[in-house]
Parts: C-alpha cells; sequence; structure tokens
C-alpha cells in the first residue's frame, strides 16, 4: 500500500517506453521519483513491438527529414528530436550495454533480435538511478484543485507528487493494458482529446479471392489507393495477403490514410507487381517468357514472373484460356495481362479495430502542449508523453522515437 506521506518530486503514470524513459530521466536527475503500473509487469507493448525484435527507432540523423515522417503534426517534436533525438537514443542504449544494428530503411534493432532485451536495459536504467517501481496499481481517480493535480487516487492508496507526467499510451492492444486510461483523465482536466482512431493496422478487403493468397508475402510491389478515379496515395516495400485482407509494412503505413477516405466513400486499393518495370518493359518481360515457354499452356508460363500461390489468381482475372498455349496468346491479351500485373485491384471493406492496431491515431491535442517541454498549458504541473499525444508516424521505429524524446523532454523538465 502506498501512504499519503511518501510525497514525490515526480509521479510518471504508465510503464511503457515513454514512462519508463522519463522516470529515469528525472531520477538520473535526482528527483524522487515514482513510476506507477497498473499491470503486473512493465513494458507488455513493447515487448510485442518489431514482431518480438523491437525496432527501437530509426537512424535518420537529418532533423528534418526525421519531422518528415509525421506529417504536418512533425513539427510539434522537433525541440524534443533536437534534445533527444535517434543518435542520442542508440548511444542511450549502447552505454547501457544493449548493441544494436542498423537494417534495411534505416530500421534499428537490438543485436540479439529480443525485444526483452530492450526491457531489462530500460529497467536497469530505472534501478541504477533509484527510480521507484509500483506494479499491479490501477488509478481510479486524480483530484486536483486551482490548474494542479493535487494526488492521484488508487484502489489502494494515494500517490502525491510536485509533477506528474502522463504515459498511459492510446488504445490499441488493449490487451497490454492500453485502454484509453490517460485520455479519460485528460478530459476530466479540461485536455480536449482529438478523435482517436487505430493506426498501423490491417486492411480489410470485400474480394474473397483475397483468402486463396493467405500468407502469401510480397516484397518490391506497390500499394496505391484511389478515391472516385484520382490517385490519393501510394507506397513501395513488402505487404502480406491474410484470410481478412491486407497486412505487411506498406499496408500498416496507409492504413491511416485508407481509414480517412473512407470516410467519405469508397476506397479502391490497386496492387503493381511490378513497380520497377514500365509497361513497355514489362510487356518485353512477358514476351520472352512466352517465347521461352511457347509450347505450354498459359497457366503454366508464368512461374518465372510471380509466386505459385498467386498465378492461379492472375490467369483468373486476365481472361486468357488457362490451357492456352503461349505461343497461341495475342497482342490484345497479353497487353491485358500486363493491364493486370500493373493493376491488381481491391476494395477497401475497413480497418481492423485497436486490438490489431500497432499505434494510436489522435490524443492530447498538440495546442494544449508545451512543445519545449512537454506540459501541459492547462495544468501547471502536468506533463504528457508518448502515444498519448495527438502524433503518429509509420513504421519503422518512428514511434518508439517520439516515445523516447518526448519522454526524456517530460521526465527532464518535471525534475526542475
Amino acid at each position: 500500500m502506498i501512504k499519503k506521506e511518501n510525497n514525490f518530486n515526480v509521479a510518471v503514470v504508465g510503464a511503457g517506453p515513454a514512462g519508463m524513459i522519463a522516470a529515469g530521466r528525472a531520477a538520473e536527475l535526482d528527483a524522487k521519483v515514482i513510476l506507477v503500473e497498473k499491470n503486473k509487469k512493465p513494458g507488455r507493448k513493447l515487448l510485442l513491438t518489431g514482431k518480438g525484435r523491437c525496432n527501437i527507432t530509426n537512424a535518420e540523423f537529418n532533423l528534418r527529414k526525421l519531422v518528415e515522417n509525421y506529417g504536418g503534426k512533425g513539427r510539434f517534436l522537433f525541440h524534443a528530436f533536437s534534445a533527444f533525438g535517434p543518435r542520442d537514443v542508440i548511444a542511450f542504449f549502447e552505454k547501457l550495454g544493449l548493441k544494436t544494428k542498423t537494417e534495411r530503411g534505416k530500421r534499428v534493432f537490438p543485436f540479439s533480435d529480443k525485444s526483452e532485451d530492450v526491457l531489462k536495459t530500460l529497467i536497469k536504467y530505472l534501478v541504477k538511478n533509484k527510480a521507484n517501481i509500483v506494479y499491479d496499481s490501477e488509478i481510479i481517480g486524480v483530484n486536483y484543485q486551482n490548474h494542479k493535480i493535487k494526488k492521484l487516487i488508487l484502489k489502494d492508496g494515494e500517490i502525491k507528487a510536485t509533477n506528474y507526467i502522463f504515459c498511459t499510451g492510446g488504445k490499441s492492444y488493449p490487451l497490454t493494458g492500453s485502454t484509453g486510461d490517460g485520455f479519460r483523465w485528460a478530459k476530466d482536466l479540461g485536455h480536449h482529446i482529438k478523435e482517436l482512431s487505430p493506426a498501423l493496422v490491417p486492411i480489410k478487403t470485400k474480394e474473397s479471392w483475397v483468402k486463396e493468397l493467405q500468407g502469401l508475402s510480397l516484397k518490391n510491389v506497390e500499394i496505391s489507393i484511389f478515391q472516385k478515379g484520382k490517385k490519393k496515395s501510394s507506397e513501395f516495400g513488402e505487404c502480406l495477403f491474410t484470410h481478412f485482407g491486407l497486412s505487411g509494412p506498406i499496408i500498416l503505413d496507409i492504413s491511416k490514410k485508407v481509414g480517412e477516405f473512407l470516410r467519405n466513400g469508397e476506397v479502391k486499393i490497386s496492387l503493381d507487381l511490378k513497380p520497377a518495370l514500365d509497361f513497355a518493359k514489362l510487356d518485353g518481360r512477358v514476351q520472352r517468357d512466352f517465347k521461352k515457354y511457347q509450347n505450354k499452356s498459359f497457366k503454366n508460363c508464368l512461374t518465372d514472373l510471380l509466386p505459385h500461390k498467386l498465378i492461379p489468381i492472375i490467369v483468373k482475372f486476365s481472361n486468357i484460356d488457362p490451357e492456352k498455349k503461349a505461343n497461341s496468346i495475342t497482342r490484345e491479351e497479353r497487353h491485358n495481362l500486363v493491364k493486370l500485373l500493373k493493376n491488381l485491384e481491391m476494395t477497401a471493406g475497413g480497418l481492423l479495430g485497436f486490438d490489431s492496431a500497432i499505434v494510436t491515431s489522435g490524443g492530447i491535442s498538440l495546442e494544449e502542449i508545451d512543445d519545449k517541454t512537454m506540459k501541459s498549458k492547462i495544468i501547471n504541473n502536468l506533463f504528457f508523453a508518448g502515444e498519448i499525444i495527438d502524433i503518429d508516424g509509420p513504421s519503422g521505429g518512428f514511434n518508439l522515437q517520439n516515445c523516447w524524446s518526448t519522454g526524456h523532454l517530460a521526465g527532464e523538465n518535471a525534475a526542475k
């Protein structure tokens, strides 16, 4: 039980990445810190990131380019990134004994490929700086008066501190404890919450044939989204077919825009299977394959061009007789095939929910947070950090970088 007389300089709520680094940084500056977590263990969601490998950050060291990854709201992170950017994050973990490596797309991972090693390093940081940590402690209320938080009310006690940092995350992966508690408290305290929606989430498609491709992963393809015949956005990289539709890095990155456009009507998804080749070059490639397999039936002459699992679908939609010999296929039929390879079309049926989302889009209004300190402009002794803030980025380590930078900045300023 936490007793009333246990007063702290800083109370941090939420032992996720933002909360752990905020608490550690404040304690490192000699503040008396308590980190409160409602789960029995810290970092439950962190352990799931990067498919269990934990994509710590993105080694984009150009500040301008880094900020651009967060869209128009990225400017809000400029100061936080200047103070504690990707290079600082890598150095932070390396100094604590965690070796890192940089992979394709500048994605930074622990050398061990184990997210639990990242969590162990953060706990080591907290212990080293003597931060107090309490688990299995759910906050049931926030007591405030005259624009200041007076205390946090728990089921088994209360916590008083000079300053408070909310690092409660969003609503994604609620089974890990991200159930939107911080949004409710912030709203009660007078903050505005920008509409919450799942981001970095798989997309459902309406076509039943997609299920036949379940498990098929395609690299170096391009996904484009269209509405009313106009191209709205595109992404290049890897995608994965599932029993409900599409997933994979480029699908997750484009999902937020799909969700936004779906509010205005139907969204078409176009898959370019050979984006490196324009129509003429791809047509030439197909001609060479047809010549190579000139005496084979059409259904058996695409093996050099496509994954085995995809061939029946392409054959079906090409409207070319599967048994037709390659040397009998007409120019028009071949051109229609090339068009299909450049535009395999699907219809977006919606997004999966928060249960499947990696991050939450929306959150505490940026207009109500001081970007140089992460301090609330409404509550004088409250700071925010991490996913609770109305900003999110693409996959590739950008969302964790947001947590590290805003958490570090909040912890530093709350300790003053």
